[in-house]
């Protein structure tokens, strides 16, 4: 029921010679000096940045140490040690405002994100799948899970508020026996602390923009005692730059609870609600894009999301060397659609279509870490598991006109998933090389039951079982003066969906429909030399198994998907670096010039299957991002944010029709201080006023918006 989702740039000398540059500016930095630093191995104190302390009666645990832009060795009771585990850095940048992910992944090679006339969000990463709602990724949460089912419906409806945000952390290659089996990697969404220096703090932001923008977050926070609260209200509206039916209203709260119970115990409980209202105007062929790439082809088509999660989290230090942190939580989804009949860019039928899929889920996760001594070195262990459980109604139904919110009901399904996993990884440390073997066996349960409603009565029952063994394997070594090699080998897969597992539409067929096997490879140097300068450098292969895909009517393997390149990124505060080379101190005074530059370089080609030598959907051959952004102490940051995209496909099977013409877009965006407390925001999205698309889906174009316009203030106590 919801829409399925330059080229003569040198694609063999370039990923070399730009390998080598990179390659030969870390040897040179590294070079420079002798002094010695594992941040591989070393303790966690040694290698990363202290977050602010906190102050209340009792003495808290250690916050989570994190030096952005890479994640260390080991953080909790997770181990990152020979993954590539970055950490994206918010407030790097100035606020990104109504989640905009094209800047908020402005310093990230490969993420790939679509813009569309609606609030949801999708991306993608190295040509895995369609990044229609991430659904080819684990997103979570502080380690939850977000989409309604991780199995069989791994769409990720909702997202939280960038504005709630502390950071975003991104594993790659071994994500998969970090969280869980999806094979484009992971992202977590680290959320926002109270502070527990004051009884009482506040913040209250709006924004307004282009077509009749309105968006605002508000939030307050506090201690006392043992007692630490955080409260957020975030709210967007507008009315979408299409001619009709492109309005959207956006509502999000979250009260986070933490309780200091002794020097080591501490409890975390959430509650979040929210729901999303909006309109889809379709999508467009390219005859009806050319003549006005505004307007709307489906006039009443809506969805509407609601959604309810309460969690909880202990964290306890049995000593300095062991670890338990105990996540629980329970949910509640209602999505609902309507959507007219019709095919390609058109509406064929005065007819529509109403689907309301309802999810009922929780879930708990224990995991312990715990370090000790053996052979000379300093080894960490980590170990967990992770059970849950999802109960999701599905109802469709046919309404007589396009403004029906009801109709006759044709399908009736129940889908049950049982899920249970256990994980464990170890890292040894022998002096300056770290080695991490990792195990995940992930035990799948899926009973479906549709019952087909028409003259006569049909009902298809099915109950599958999988049960999926992950392996993994990290390395690390340190080279000195913050510079490490790292490579990992680690095992993913992608199990099978509700539609999938079953197949729910009349004629539908389904053969060869097992999880899709996939095998990551990377081996790369990263770096933080100098306070002015960091880089990241990798080679990377994603073969994937039994990709599932459509051909007609039937589900099947679409081929072996084999994706090779290279992603680089580089980071350099030409201030700060002009202050080392001549001795001054202007940064002081000045501020930071920070020019970021990235590309993902990427080759994929399907083998065997229906589509034999294609390419792979969303896979664009490269993709560059680039800019600058200056920042002072007293708040002030401007950016100018670049995304240079290759022409890609949106389908397996080289469809014309899903051709996306390659694009370049820049962000002009700002944050200014006028006062201790108050400051001004604004921005400028597309300020060329490019015409281009980044999305197509099996309702047409989804044009992107063209220049827009915000501007607001933020008032903080």
């Amino acid at each position: 029921m919801k829409p399925i989702t330059p080229s003569s740039f040198p694609r063999t000398a370039g990923p070399a010679l730009a390998a080598a540059a990179l390659l030969f500016l870390a040897i040179a930095s590294h070079a420079r000096s002798q002094s010695v630093s594992n941040p591989a191995s070393k303790p966690k104190s040694d290698i990363a940045t202290e977050l602010p302390a906190v102050v209340i009666t009792a003495e808290a645990p250690e916050e989570p140490q994190v030096k952005i832009p890479y994640l260390p060795p080991v953080e909790g009771t997770k181990i990152y040690a020979g993954k590539k585990a970055t950490s994206l850095n918010l407030q790097a940048l100035p606020e990104v405002q109504t989640n905009n992910y094209s800047q908020a992944f402005a310093m990230t090679p490969g993420l790939l994100t679509t813009e569309e006339s609606t609030p949801l969000v999708s991306y993608g990463y190295r040509g895995i799948g369609s990044p229609d709602r991430a659904q080819f990724m684990m997103v979570l949460q502080d380690g939850i899970p977000i989409a309604a089912d991780p199995q069989g419906y791994p769409e990720s409806y909702w997202m939280p508020p960038l504005e709630s945000t502390q950071r975003i952390d991104f594993v790659r290659g071994g994500a998969s026996l970090l969280y869980g089996p999806q094979p484009a990697g992971a992202i977590n969404y680290v959320s926002l602390m109270p502070r527990t220096d004051r009884l009482f703090g506040m913040q209250s932001k709006h924004i307004f923009g282009s077509n009749n923008l309105y968006s605002t977050f508000n939030s307050i926070e506090g201690a006392s005692g043992k007692w630490s609260w955080l409260g957020w209200f975030n709210y967007r509206s507008g009315d979408g730059f299409r001619s009709a039916n492109n309005d959207f209203e956006v509502i999000a709260g979250r009260l986070k609870l933490i309780y200091q119970q002794a020097t080591d115990t501490r409890w975390i409980f959430s509650l979040d609600a929210g729901s999303d209202r909006h309109g889809e105007p379709g999508g467009l062929t390219a005859t009806a894009y050319n003549a006005d790439r505004n307007q709307a082809v489906r006039q009443f088509d809506r969805f509407n999301l609601t959604r309810y999660v309460a969690s909880a989290e202990l964290q306890h230090k049995f000593s300095s060397q062991t670890e338990l942190s105990v996540k629980a939580w329970a949910g509640a989804y209602d999505r609902w659609s309507r959507r007219q009949t019709g095919g390609f860019g058109t509406v064929t039928a005065l007819t529509n279509s109403i689907a309301q899929q309802q999810f009922y889920n929780a879930g708990i996760e224990p995991r312990i870490r715990h370090d000790y001594e053996l052979w000379g070195g300093s080894h960490s262990l980590a170990a967990g598991m992770q059970f849950y459980m999802c109960h999701s109604p599905l109802t469709t139904a046919n309404g007589t006109s396009p403004t029906d919110d009801i109709g006759t009901v044709t399908t009736d399904a129940q889908r049950d998933v049982i899920y249970g996993s256990f994980f464990m990884e170890n890292k040894f440390t022998f002096g300056r090389l770290t080695i991490t073997p990792g195990f995940r066996m992930e035990l799948i349960n899926q009973n479906v039951t549709v019952r087909n409603i028409g003259v006569t009565t049909t009902q298809r029952d099915n109950s599958k079982f999988d049960k999926q063994p992950l392996f993994g394997l990290g390395l690390s070594y340190d080279l000195g003066n913050e510079t490490a090699v790292y490579a990992n080998v680690s095992q993913s897969y992608r199990a099978t969906t509700f539609g999938q597992s079953l197949i729910p539409a009349a004629g539908g067929t389904a053969s060869d429909v097992a999880p899709s096997q996939g095998w990551s490879y990377e081996i790369g140097i990263r770096g933080n030399p100098r306070p002015w300068f960091t880089y990241d450098s990798s080679f990377f292969l994603i073969d994937l198994d039994d990709k599932l895909g459509t051909a007609g009517v039937n589900i099947q393997s679409v081929g072996r998907s084999i994706n090779y390149g290279w992603d680089g990124a580089v980071q350099f505060d030409v201030i700060g670096g002009l202050d080392a080379l001549n001795g001054t101190q202007r940064g002081e005074r000045l501020g930071a010039l920070n020019l970021y530059g990235n590309i993902s370089l990427l080759e994929a080609r399907l083998s065997g299957g229906v589509n034999n030598g294609g390419t792979p959907q969303y896979a664009p051959p490269y993709m560059i991002r680039t800019g600058a952004i200056y920042k002072r102490k007293s708040g002030l940051k401007i950016a100018f944010l670049g995304t240079l995209m290759a022409r890609h496909n949106g389908t397996d099977n080289a469809d014309g029709r899903f051709d996306i013409p390659a694009y370049t877009t820049w962000d002009l965006t700002g944050e200014i201080p006028i006062t201790k407390n108050f400051s001004v925001l604004g921005g400028m999205n597309n300020v060329f006023d490019r015409q281009y698309y980044s999305l197509v889906t099996t309702s047409g174009i989804i044009p992107a918006i063209g220049r827009n316009f915000y501007v607001g203030g933020s008032l903080k106590f």
